[in-house]
């Protein structure tokens, strides 16, 4: 549950600290106190999608953070399956820190972003308003209800998964029912691809060494030339002696001398003796080597050439010319088993519309059972939320197949005796779309793993005993979690195990808001300020009174 909320320079709050309780907690004040605001600071340390207008006039920034205690277990896991830790006595703080220019976000105070926050609250905290409501008046959203009661996720992920599959087997199957004209040329087009790199005989890294023999070609001639005048300077000829006789020569001669000390002149000139031997036959071995002897440099340009061509077809590089041959040879034989592959296709896929059926028969099943045993727990609380004469009943009739199913779900209710049964979303009032949504809230309310649930202003086209009713089932959903609600009705303020006063200030030519936790006292005064809006008489603070004290019975 959410234990504390702290926020600073949101709209006209400038500082303020909300401490919830377990149970029942109630925020009420007049119309623009800032009790909306309350709710949009609660959603931003949801991971909500926020807007700088929410920072108040003149400041640069503004903070929301929220402590959560007493958490379920599968919070806890996602809190862990996300990289994030509690603290020392399980808790988890949430701190959203929003600015002119963005805003950063810490869970405990780690970084993080708004999606993993998004994702980590849906396990905190449920808010329920308006656009609830509006939930009710589409249809396309019931399965959803019925779904949450039939705890029915076996059923539902098996048909997903074929549905899935039939529809990637119908999908392959009409890419392989194509024109066979178009089937055709698409061959054509392949087997000639295919054999002008066949053709070819790509090999990886053929490009870097033609360009290399290529350069050893284009210059052979004059490499040979220099190659012969350096090995007549080493070798010498039959007129001439090279270095390699100087120096044969002049070891003989330092050797004739017999001296101990120019032992060590021999040996050097032994050493450039060797190295000239090597020198020598490294020339050799250059100048009478086929592979550059027989170096062609206008085929070399012929076959580099060639390889552009190709390149600029194919692929930047010899692999992906590989590649694309690859791909090539495996779209032609899928292309040319095609007939084979559209039988197997069109047998699995009469099987797997067998298995579809069979598997939405089962899943519509569970949502049948969930709607007789729904329709008659939603039409029990309503008769407690003084809608004694109603009838809710609930069609679910077959209809298209789609990743959710092939069921029309429809909630229809007459809400007065003598009337027929209508569409929900065609008839119902405002006060009865409220009613009927806490209904729908208390009948699921043991159904999620959610601690907190938020009700924004569910009094909507709601009064007199029909209040005292709403309050008293909010009540009772409180005393299995955490409930908070907005409202504007004293009657469902005098339930409130905690109630919450949102007060407007005005100091400087500025608008100030808090907030306070009111005693009893203090309560039986809100709760006559709302009953009367005008100055509190005696007769008004007993009847006050009298409402508290009623609801606590």
């Amino acid at each position: 549950m959410i234990k504390s909320l702290h926020i600073e320079n949101i709209a006209v709050i400038e500082k303020t600290d909300i401490d919830f309780d377990i149970g029942f907690n109630v925020l009420t004040g007049e119309t623009g106190a800032g009790k909306s605001i309350i709710i949009d600071a609660i959603n931003a340390v949801l991971g909500e999608r926020t807007s700088k207008d929410l920072i108040r006039a003149g400041c640069e920034k503004a903070v929301v953070s929220a402590l959560f205690c007493d958490l379920s277990n599968e919070a806890k896991n996602l809190i862990v399956e996300n990289g994030f830790e509690l603290d020392d006595d399980g808790n988890l703080l949430v701190a959203r820190t929003l600015t002119l220019s963005g805003g950063t976000i810490k869970i405990n105070g780690r970084p993080a972003t708004a999606s993993i926050l998004k994702e980590l609250s849906k396990n905190l905290i449920n808010i329920h308003g308006q656009h609830d409501n509006q939930r009710l008046l589409d249809p396309d959203n019931y399965y959803c209800y019925l779904d949450l009661l039939a705890e029915n996720q076996k059923e539902l992920t098996e048909y997903y998964n074929e549905f899935k599959h039939f529809n990637d087997v119908r999908r392959e199957l009409n890419s392989q029912e194509t024109d066979e004209g178009e089937k055709q040329r698409r061959i054509d087009i392949l087997q000639y691809q295919i054999k002008e790199l066949d053709d070819a005989e790509i090999a990886v890294g053929e490009i870097d060494e033609i360009r290399r023999k290529l350069t050893i070609a284009e210059n052979y001639e004059k490499t040979l030339s220099a190659l012969s005048d350096a090995s007549f300077c080493i070798d010498g000829s039959e007129n001439a002696d090279g270095a390699m006789t100087l120096a044969k020569n002049a070891q003989k001669y330092i050797e004739s001398a017999k001296n101990e000390e120019l032992s060590s002149i021999s040996n050097k000139l032994d050493d450039i003796i060797g190295k000239l031997y090597e020198i020598s036959a490294d020339i050799r071995s250059f100048t009478e080597s086929e592979e550059y002897r027989d170096l062609d440099a206008e085929k070399l340009r012929e076959r580099l050439d060639t390889l552009r061509r190709l390149m600029l077809k194919y692929g930047d590089d010899e692999q992906k010319m590989i590649d694309f041959l690859a791909k090539a040879k495996a779209e032609l034989e899928k292309i040319e088993c095609s007939d084979k592959r559209i039988e197997e296709l069109s047998l699995e896929l009469d099987a797997s519309t067998e298995r579809l059926v069979s598997l939405g028969e089962k899943l519509t099943e569970t949502r049948k059972k969930a709607a007789h045993k729904f329709s008659q727990q939603v039409s029990e609380v309503l008769r407690l939320l003084d809608m004694p004469n109603v009838q809710f009943i609930i069609n679910v009739n077959r209809e298209r197949y789609t990743r959710h199913g092939c069921d029309a779900v429809e909630f229809l209710i007459s809400a007065n005796a003598g009337e027929s049964v209508k569409p929900l979303h065609k008839i119902a009032s405002g006060g009865e779309l409220s009613r009927t949504m806490l209904a729908i809230k208390s009948v699921l309310a043991d159904k999620d793993d959610v601690d907190t649930l938020i009700f924004d202003e569910i009094d909507t086209g709601i009064s007199g005993r029909a209040a005292d009713k709403v309050g008293l089932q909010l009540q009772k959903v409180a005393d299995s979690r955490q409930v908070i609600c907005v409202t504007h009705l004293a009657q469902i303020a005098a339930y409130a195990q905690n109630h919450l006063l949102i007060e407007k200030s005005v100091s400087n030519d500025r608008t100030y808001t808090s907030v306070t936790s009111l005693d009893n006292e203090s309560q039986i005064r809100e709760i006559a300020r709302i009953m009367s809006g005008t100055e509190i008489t005696e007769n008004l603070y007993n009847s006050a009174k009298e409402l508290l004290d009623r609801s606590k019975k």
